[in-house]
């Protein structure tokens, strides 16, 4: 009969260190369970139905809020795209008041920063830097206010002029809304962050109408070089409810009117590789003052709450006299061209260009001027604390120099078959799918944008320069490389670390070592057990050199309870059934039989039976330590 050397359950308390180790491990054996996967999916869809209804709820206040401030009390006409007609124009526009613009954008930042400092300090900004800290750090907890707040100060900061988007604070709240689902529903917090992600899919789709795009992002923007794909699915599903709920009150359009379709010339792929360097560096550029204006904003002896008001000052005082010079010129006075607000409508004259909008150098130089003047204008609403979104602006500011740079290709190599509009959205998807490292998600999204994937090419072309051009840059400074480095990972790292590695390259095999025969008399096992310094568990080995059983060094506290029995007892009689593992097993199991036996060391066999040596929890914690330490850098 085969010995059988399985472990054998022993009464002692398990390592705490180990404990949690233990759950990933039990888990990872755990059977499919499809009630868990429906009900998942059925909390999906609950979040992409709430974040539908609220994200419709912030678009329309945002439109309201412009109508009232911008329009009706300034006479500015924000310049949209062809999807964004949703209240109608005025039918008779009130005069332009350049000095009441210069308030506007002040008072609305002004109002919004004191509600987010004394109400939730988190709504500063765009929103997703905040979304991705809380999937990382805080077990996807987000707090309840945030939902209401965010879309309070963020309709101020956009309804009032601030230069930046709807979709990063739609983003936070969807995200906020699936935090809120997780905790009322008490799922674990695996799910809750799944939820959270499914949610920021949903902000995303219900106000960008992208809904496969949405999905992608949300589960890439995490992680500068990973995704999250346990979310991926539950992502899709609430940005299809999302979806669904938005345009069953707005209507079935995409965000930007272009051309029906896009040929593809292969000769064009030079010039699409030669935009994706030249929007590499402008986007260097954007990241750049937007990081020196956070730095100035930081350094600012003001009160924190004022900080945007501020910035609201600054945009003013910046973007009304070039919209005094520039509209006028072009016959559209009062029209700042995509200067304030999120500039979808700049985006769609580089796309599909207007009836008064210059032909020639020109319009690409008028396209060129509006990118920078929109690179500072964000930067100065966003990085002073402005609650306004990063995704729109960066789209924007991607698509008017993609516009400007296809218009100059086309003059210059006298090219009809050159599409400046394609260029724009090659452009678009490239400057954001490179600061933010989601060119898979932004190369979809673009596609959606077209109604084709005529553009797949080129942009996965561009995508890819941009990608590797703006490796070390990145606009969410929430963000982590990889799954190994956020801490949301940590006991999934510990599994797949463990498996990888065999006992035979980490046990110890040069240490002495005490071992027993069956009928080693009490007082000898007594005295090398005292002895040792270092072993717990001794081996009561046979005749012929095999592992029968084990001693366990609490065979001290037990004799010196009974002290007649030592004389009448040989180590047969202390033994316990043997546990042991093979040289060729890995590290998994090996710790899985640690912990179910509660022991810090186990003996470690080899093929022919006989110990090779012992395994210490201390070597597995060493191996995990090492593999979680960044790779050193090579000259």
């Amino acid at each position: 009969m085969e010995d059988d050397s399985r472990p054998v359950r022993v009464t002692r308390l398990a390592p705490r260190r180990l404990m949690a180790l233990g759950r990933v491990l039990g888990a990872a054996h755990a059977p499919i369970e499809f009630q868990i996967l429906g009900r998942a999916l059925l909390h999906a869809a609950l979040v992409g139905a709430a974040a539908g209804l609220v994200g419709s709820l912030f678009f329309a206040v945002v439109e309201a809020v412009q109508r009232i401030c911008l329009e009706g009390w300034t006479g500015y006409l924000p310049l949209r795209a062809g999807g964004e007609h949703v209240l109608g124009e005025i039918s008779t526009p009130p005069p332009f008041r350049p000095w009441l613009l210069v308030l506007v954008p002040t008072v609305g930042a002004l109002l919004a920063g004191g509600l987010s400092f004394y109400l939730a300090r988190e709504t500063r900004g765009g929103g997703s830097d905040a979304i991705i800290d809380a999937f990382h750090h805080h077990g996807g907890v987000v707090r309840k206010r945030v939902v209401w707040v965010k879309l309070l100060v963020s309709a101020l900061t956009l309804g009032s002029g601030g230069s930046g988007g709807r979709e990063g604070p739609t983003m936070q709240m969807g995200g906020a809304i699936g935090s809120l689902v997780g905790q009322v529903l008490r799922v674990t917090p695996r799910e809750r962050r799944i939820l959270l992600v499914a949610g920021t899919a949903a902000g995303m789709a219900a106000v960008f109408r992208t809904p496969l795009g949405a999905a992608l992002l949300a589960v890439e923007i995490l992680h500068r070089d990973d995704f999250e794909a346990d979310a991926l699915v539950p992502s899709v599903l609430a940005s299809v409810v999302a979806y669904s709920v938005f345009i069953a009150f707005f209507g079935e359009s995409t965000l930007f009117t272009h051309a029906p379709s896009y040929p593809f010339h292969p000769a064009h792929l030079p010039l699409y590789a030669l935009l994706a360097v030249s929007v590499s560096v402008l986007a260097t550029a954007f990241l750049a003052t937007l990081r020196q204006v956070q730095s100035v904003t930081h350094k600012l002896r003001v009160p924190e709450w004022s900080k945007p008001g501020l910035g609201g000052l600054a945009l003013a005082v910046f973007a009304v006299p070039i919209i005094v010079v520039i509209g006028p010129r072009l016959g559209q006075p009062g029209q700042g061209l995509g200067i304030l607000g999120g500039g979808y409508g700049a985006a769609q004259l580089a796309i599909s260009g207007a009836s008064w909008f210059p032909l020639g150098w020109r319009g690409a130089e008028l396209l060129g001027v509006l990118a920078t003047v929109k690179i500072v204008s964000t930067c100065l609403t966003v990085g002073s604390g402005g609650s306004a979104g990063d995704f729109g602006p960066s789209l924007v500011i991607g698509g008017i120099f993609g516009g400007a740079f296809g218009r100059a290709a086309q003059l210059l190599l006298h090219d009809p078959r050159i599409d400046p509009g394609a260029f724009a959205l090659v452009g678009m998807g490239t400057f954001y799918g490179g600061l933010a490292h989601v060119p898979i998600a932004s190369l979809v999204m673009v596609c959606e944008l077209a109604g084709s994937y005529d553009l797949l090419v080129p942009l996965m072309l561009a995508e890819g320069i941009a990608f590797v051009a703006l490796r070390h840059r990145t606009l969410y400074e929430a963000q982590v490389p990889t799954k190994r480095e956020s801490p949301a990972h940590r006991e999934d790292l510990i599994y797949d670390v463990l498996t990888e590695v065999r006992v035979k390259d980490v046990l110890v095999r040069d240490r002495a070592y005490a071992t027993f025969e069956e009928r080693t008399p009490a007082r000898v096992v007594i005295e090398k057990v005292a002895a040792s310094t270092w072993q717990d568990v001794f081996p009561v080995l046979d005749r012929n050199g095999k592992v029968v059983g084990m001693v366990l060094n609490d065979v001290l506290r037990t004799m010196a309870a009974n002290p007649d029995l030592e004389a009448l007892t040989i180590a047969q009689d202390l033994m316990v059934p043997p546990v042991n593992v093979l040289d060729i097993d890995d590290l998994q199991h090996a710790s899985e039989a640690i912990l179910a036996h509660g022991l810090r060391e186990i003996m470690v066999l080899g093929e022919d039976g006989k110990i090779v040596g012992f395994l210490d929890e201390a070597e597995i914690t060493r191996v995990y330590q090492k593999s979680m330490r960044p790779p050193a850098l090579t000259s």
